[in-house]
Parts: structure tokens; C-alpha cells; sequence
């Protein structure tokens, strides 16, 4: 049995940002593994600390594309054509994000989200809870 690769973008709270594969993901644990370069078969391997990150972000390519601009808050997209909770997550940073959740709750230690947008570089994230300052879910989010 073959494991999957993820390619990601691990986002850390006090910045730093670390890009690669990791096979090992799961919200529940502590910690996981990424391995910065494949390509080579001599990638550098780092054991990311949960607890220590932002977020976690599944991405389709590590470049993305510099000319689209991402739509980022539910006035942009066809609201009925989304299905899931919507969220509006406002990290410790400022940074804010949208998308839509099948799983959030308040108590756990993370949560999933999906864009909006179909065409973000981003296929999902996770995001760490206690990076956040403040999670507004359903109609509310659409402010």
C-alpha cells in the first residue's frame, strides 16, 4: 500500500513559512513530517510541531498563479452554489479568510476549510485555532 503525498505549505505562527510533502498529516496528532524536496531523493525532512503553526495549507501547485486574483469573501462568488458552513476565520495576525467548513467546532484544536473560490491554489486548509482571534460561522461570516 502506497502512502499519499500532500504538498503543502506549512504557515508557523511567528511567520516563517516552510513549503514541501508530507505524508503524515493527521488534525489529531502532534506533530507530522514534511520533506522540503522530493525531486532530488535527498530532501531535507523536518518534524513540524502543530502547536507551533498558523496553518496548514493543501495546495495544487507551490507557485500558484501571481496573475489571478482570488476571490476572498462570499460577495465575490455565487453564495448558492457553496455547500458547507461558512466560516470567516480572523487570524492573531490579521490576516482573514474565508471558505467554507463540514466540520467546525469550536472546541477542538483545528479545523478544515474549503475556499470559495474553485480557483484558489489552495485545495483546503487547516487551520490552527489557537492562531486565530476570532471564528464567525454561518450568515454572520458573509459580513
Amino acid at each position: 500500500m502506497q502512502t499519499q503525498r500532500n504538498r503543502v505549505v506549512v504557515r508557523f505562527s511567528d511567520g516563517r513559512l516552510l513549503k514541501g510533502y508530507t505524508h503524515d498529516f493527521l488534525p489529531e496528532k502532534e506533530h507530522f513530517h514534511l520533506i522540503e524536496d522530493v525531486s532530488s531523493g535527498t530532501g531535507t525532512s523536518h518534524e513540524i510541531k502543530v502547536p507551533d503553526l498558523k496553518a496548514v495549507f493543501f495546495v495544487k501547485t507551490f507557485n500558484g498563479n501571481k496573475d489571478y486574483n482570488e476571490k476572498k469573501n462570499f460577495k465575490e462568488v455565487n453564495a448558492a452554489a457553496l455547500h458547507g458552513i461558512k466560516i470567516k476565520v480572523t487570524f492573531k495576525d490579521g490576516e482573514v479568510l474565508c471558505g467554507l467548513s463540514l466540520g467546525y467546532n469550536k472546541m477542538k484544536k483545528g479545523f478544515f476549510i474549503v475556499p470559495i473560490d474553485p480557483l484558489s491554489n489552495n485545495d483546503r486548509i487547516y487551520i490552527i485555532a489557537a492562531s486565530t482571534m476570532q471564528v464567525v460561522v454561518g450568515p454572520a461570516a458573509e459580513q
